[in-house]
């Protein structure tokens, strides 16, 4: 791009995110940086939407951001602001409290982060990574059990799922010794695969109903809406405030329908290990959102280790505030990180 049309893009983008409105020509001349005619500008106008950038969603209307646009302008002409003092206050005083239960703090960072940016915020808790002690099964009832989790470092779990039609406290209990005489050392991450690689091996030594326990047992730690993985979603409300068209709405449920079928929300995480710093993902390049034309800026968070262990981040429409909302999440996954690690 040449100067002008740099600018005739620039001012476009910008006009787009701040109002949701196509942009025309004559807006542009008024404050244009030279002058030029609204003729002019339209004829940059049809250069960039030829070369995919913006598009004209009515024949007489002006021009808005394709995803493409809009990943260009990110990537080249976006600029950063800086934190403010009251959206900073707002995350600390959050993040300030003596609670020592980690959940618990990351459901208010994503209630203070939802507030803060005006969006939806996402926060995928950490994983607890401590050696396993002891497991044990207990029948609740002919559909309920209850398997109760000691780590090493002194932390006891209790969660309640269902077992496999027919099972027995007797099936349970050998289940249990059977995860027990080889769970010593391993976290709950690496005992899925070394369970699967004895049960290959060791399948004549085990009855197939324990077995089948502990593949179900095993698929408790790893689905959706467990203690020690699970998506926190704050702030729906807020991308249905606004005077969105009909199609926006529309985006908008689809979004949601994304986040309620995800079964695998691991990941999300996958979305930020190719660096540290904060990722933009822009409608169709967002495979957790794939369907609803969405953005998502996303950061990591890491331990004391520097073990990424966990993501924040804000969806909204693809008209968000990056420059604004960049700052917030990055601030936010830094301090996250540096409490967990010092509590460690």
């Amino acid at each position: 791009m040449n100067t002008r049309s740099r600018e005739v893009f620039r001012r476009v983008v910008e006009g787009y995110i701040e109002t949701g409105d196509p942009v025309g020509s004559r807006t542009l001349t008024r404050d244009f940086s030279e002058k030029v005619s609204a003729a002019t500008i339209r004829n940059v106008m049809q250069d960039l939407e030829f070369f995919g950038l913006l598009n004209s969603p009515h024949v007489s209307a002006g021009r808005i951001p394709t995803e493409l646009g809009l990943r260009m302008f990110v990537d080249g002409l976006l600029e950063v602001d800086q934190l403010n003092g009251e959206d900073r206050k707002k995350i600390d005083t959050t993040l300030s409290s003596d609670d020592s239960d980690v959940p618990m703090l990351l459901d208010r960072v994503g209630s203070a982060l939802s507030g803060v940016t005006r969006g939806a915020s996402l926060v995928l808790t950490p994983k607890h990574e401590a050696p396993i002690k002891h497991i044990e099964f207990v029948s609740l009832a002919p559909d309920r059990a209850l398997v109760v989790l000691v780590f090493a470092d002194g932390l006891v779990e209790n969660r309640v799922f269902t077992p496999p039609t027919g099972q027995t406290p007797s099936s349970m209990r050998e289940a249990a010794n059977f995860i027990n005489a080889i769970a010593e050392g391993q976290t709950l991450s690496t005992l899925g695969a070394l369970i699967s690689r004895e049960i290959q091996a060791r399948r004549q030594e085990i009855d197939g109903l324990a077995a089948q326990l502990v593949e179900s047992g095993l698929a408790l730690w790893e689905n959706e809406g467990e203690a020690d993985e699970r998506l926190i979603v704050r702030g729906r409300g807020n991308l249905l405030s606004g005077p969105e068209s009909k199609a926006d709405l529309d985006r908008i449920r689809t979004l949601f329908d994304d986040l309620e079928r995800k079964r695998d929300i691991a990941k999300f995480l996958d979305l930020t290990e190719e660096g540290e710093g904060v990722r933009i993902f822009i409608g169709s390049e967002n495979e957790l959102f794939s369907l609803s034309g969405s953005s998502l800026v996303v950061s990591p968070y890491m331990n004391a280790d520097r073990k990424i262990i966990g993501a924040v981040g804000v969806i909204g429409p693809t008209r968000l505030n990056y420059g604004r909302i960049v700052p917030i999440v990055n601030y936010t996954a830094q301090r996250i990180g540096k409490i967990i690690a010092d509590r460690s």
